[in-house]
């Protein structure tokens, strides 16, 4: 659960502060209560500015070794009444702990794009145009550190910012995995055209299947918003459009999931260990055969 710290303000049955009573441009300064909820960030080891719980908690098996693990990252451990707890949280059923996430660290562009090229001659760059939503956001970012790529980029305005919702969802990846946020998301796909990457963008409909590009080049794979997908102007900045086939009634995919798909492709292609398949048949059939000679 999360929501923005101020008592004087209602609470809604989900545990979060109403989003219209959240200034914009404080959103990233969470606070998230609730067992379960605070245990994930310190498990995935989530920057924490500082934690308030009941006494008897702190010292309970589940939290103390995560709770001294984070004071030693400099987390802020204070033990509270029940009374305060209740007031930090606006009343709402914070199972006697909260927390305060401290802002996401972006990193400027340009820096990503010289830290991805440490990584290898064929960087990968996943560019995000219009997520809104941050489970969406914290998912695609699971996946794309999960997959070995090397960084996001995302807009400032009318997308998700990385908050405690996401990196509580990215389970981690967001502790390593860096992002850049743009201003303008389309010179920024002109920028890594410069810097010498190939621009792929991904629609549902009317462009070559995603398995037949080829991703051994320097990438940036352009994700487009949950329910318009990628604009019409970003696409214009796109060096090549790329479709997953589905055989379903189902006309798209949730955005996580297609951006899933997409990076595990490009993983494909790049795996050192990846067999072709008419290596694979003649390994099966040479294994075959030694077991029939065997017996």
């Amino acid at each position: 659960m999360t929501g923005k710290l101020d008592p004087g303000l209602p609470i809604d049955g989900t545990g979060v502060l109403p989003e219209e009573a959240q200034p914009q441009a404080e959103l990233e300064q969470e606070i998230i209560y609730g067992r379960q909820t605070v245990l994930a960030a310190l498990r995935s080891q989530a920057t924490l500015n500082r934690v308030w719980i009941l006494p008897k908690l702190r010292y309970s098996p589940p939290f103390f070794s995560l709770l001294e693990a984070a004071k030693g990252r400099g987390t802020v451990i204070d033990e509270v009444s029940p009374q305060r707890l209740n007031a930090l949280t606006a009343g709402a059923n914070h199972q006697g702990i909260a927390a305060q996430a401290t802002p996401y660290q972006y990193m400027d562009l340009e820096d990503l794009v010289e830290k991805s090229r440490q990584a290898g001659p064929h960087p990968v760059l996943v560019v995000l145009d219009g997520i809104q939503d941050p489970h969406n956001l914290g998912a695609i970012a699971r996946s794309v550190e999960a997959f070995g790529m090397q960084g996001m980029v995302i807009p400032q305005r009318r997308a998700a910012g990385v908050t405690a919702t996401v990196m509580k969802v990215a389970a981690g990846a967001l502790s390593t995995l860096p992002v850049a946020r743009v201003v303008n998301l389309n010179r920024a796909l002109e920028y890594l055209k410069e810097q010498g990457f190939w621009v792929y963008g991904t629609t549902s409909q009317g462009a070559p299947p995603v398995y037949g590009a080829d991703f051994r080049r320097p990438i940036a794979l352009v994700v487009g918003s949950e329910g318009e997908g990628i604009s019409l102007l970003t696409q214009r900045h796109c060096d090549q459009l790329l479709s997953i086939p589905l055989a379903g009634r189902t006309e798209s995919l949730n955005a996580s999931v297609a951006a899933g798909i997409a990076l595990y492709e490009i993983h494909r292609q790049r795996s050192p260990h990846q067999l072709k398949r008419a290596e694979v048949e003649t390994f099966l059939n040479k294994s075959s055969t030694k077991a029939v000679e065997s017996s």
